[in-house]
């Protein structure tokens, strides 16, 4: 690579100075074992799982111990009682997606959460009835949104509209998402988009495509599987009507962690909706009453359905009393320095490698992870990565290896690394 060496000092250099958002000791980053003589990874792969907080632990073992201790008066007894557990992680997680506390709730996983969520708010009629989604959606949302279209009595083939980029392209353009809805939305019952593509990167014009779609009476859900703890997001005032999100990614809650839900404002109200519900979706205040009929309350909990898993919960209060800590606009402004860094290391290294960067260029346009299109199995170049130099990252197929700086944790010298594996890999 094209004098990379040499920038090891300025990155280090880099590292001295911009200290912003960086909170890499509150992680516990896995050790390298190769024999690149560092003692740590670069961890570059926050897109898939994020590294442990390094209060997880205490706060997994604080839960251990009420349970030890105090058995079933844990639900009232505990440090955090479990009753009503996932209350005091609203506050710290609508804050990281821009919602309001009310609209925002901490439940199941983020499939689980999508079909709860689709079962409200997909209506179909016969007229209108078609649901549209990326072509190069993450699969388990494909799976979930044509199975809605099946229980309701609709052929998916015909039910679920995959959109794709232009020819010769890898982007789906905004503008051709607003063409589609508006040549289509009589047909057109849901729109369901992640906020970022999970191969190539693309941040998509959320607001844009959200206003868009209500103005043509569109119901517009969001994934933000890759978006959440990851890029600044104001979804109250963007006004889709739901969003989920898992939080095992850049919210380093750990592997299966709960996910999280949203419903906005407009709808916490309306009894005309339909839902699938449980013990959890009443009101708290009569729950213990042992009543035969539902009484919701007028928040997202009414979309949630059973109690809380308190041991997959208990790492979500380290993580986000870190984003609460450092805030959002701190973290987002750090991940467009480092990953602007990254980009520019691996522009120059073009020629030499054959690799080309697949995530739009714009920084307003992506997160914090780039994915560069490589030559070869992806899978074989992020394993070398990983055995070879201490670089961890992963990939997708069919050509596709993830890089992403994260910001809490991740530095300029981590991205040196990175670059540096990746061009004697491919080179």
């Amino acid at each position: 690579m094209t004098k990379i060496r040499e920038l090891e000092r300025g990155a280090l250099a880099r590292d001295a100075a911009d200290r912003a958002g960086l909170v890499r000791e509150l992680f516990v980053i896995p050790k390298d074992d190769t024999s690149s003589g560092y003692p740590e990874l670069a961890y570059l792969a926050g897109d898939s799982l994020g590294p442990q907080p390094v209060g997880a632990e205490r706060d997994v073992r604080h839960e251990l111990e009420d349970w030890a201790t105090l058995a079933v008066g844990g639900h009232t007894s505990a440090r955090r009682g479990w009753g009503e557990y996932h209350v005091g992680l609203r506050g710290p997680m609508a804050r990281v997606v821009g919602a309001l506390e009310d609209e925002t709730v901490v439940m199941n996983s983020l499939t689980v959460n999508l079909h709860l969520l689709l079962a409200t708010f997909y209506r179909p009629t016969g007229a209108r009835h078609r649901i549209v989604i990326e072509d190069d959606v993450f699969p388990s949302d494909g799976y979930a949104v044509a199975s809605h279209a099946r229980f309701r009595g609709f052929d998916p083939d015909e039910a679920v509209v995959r959109l794709r980029p232009r020819e010769g392209e890898r982007l789906l353009r905004t503008e051709d998402v607003v063409a589609h809805l508006e040549r289509e939305a009589d047909a057109t019952a849901l729109l369901l988009l992640p906020g970022i593509n999970y191969k190539t990167g693309q941040l998509f014009e959320m607001e844009v495509i959200t206003s868009a779609a209500r103005r043509l009476g569109v119901t517009v859900g969001w994934d933000l599987a890759h978006a959440a703890g990851n890029v600044e997001l104001r979804l109250h005032q963007w006004g889709p009507d739901f969003a989920a999100w898992c939080t095992y990614k850049y919210l380093n809650a750990g592997p299966g962690a709960t996910a999280g839900a949203f419903v906005h404002e407009r709808h916490l109200s309306d009894r005309s909706l339909d839902r699938l519900s449980g013990w959890w979706s009443t009101d708290p205040a009569v729950r213990f009453e042992m009543r035969p009929a539902l009484d919701p309350v007028d928040t997202a909990d009414a979309w949630a359905v059973s109690n809380s898993p308190i041991l997959s919960m208990a790492p979500l209060h380290a993580s986000l009393a870190i984003f609460d800590a450092v805030t959002m606009p701190v973290v987002a402004a750090r991940s467009r320095r480092l990953t602007g860094y990254l980009e520019q290391l691996l522009l120059d290294d073009r020629a030499a490698t054959g690799a080309s960067l697949v995530t739009p260029r714009d920084p307003a346009a992506r997160g914090t992870m780039l994915s560069i299109a490589v030559p070869g199995d992806p899978d074989a170049v992020a394993d070398r990565l990983r055995r070879e130099h201490g670089v961890a990252a992963d990939s997708r197929n069919p050509d596709i290896v993830r890089l992403a700086p994260a910001p809490l944790f991740c530095t300029y010298h981590d991205c040196w690394r990175a670059a540096l594996a990746l061009h004697e890999v491919l080179a």
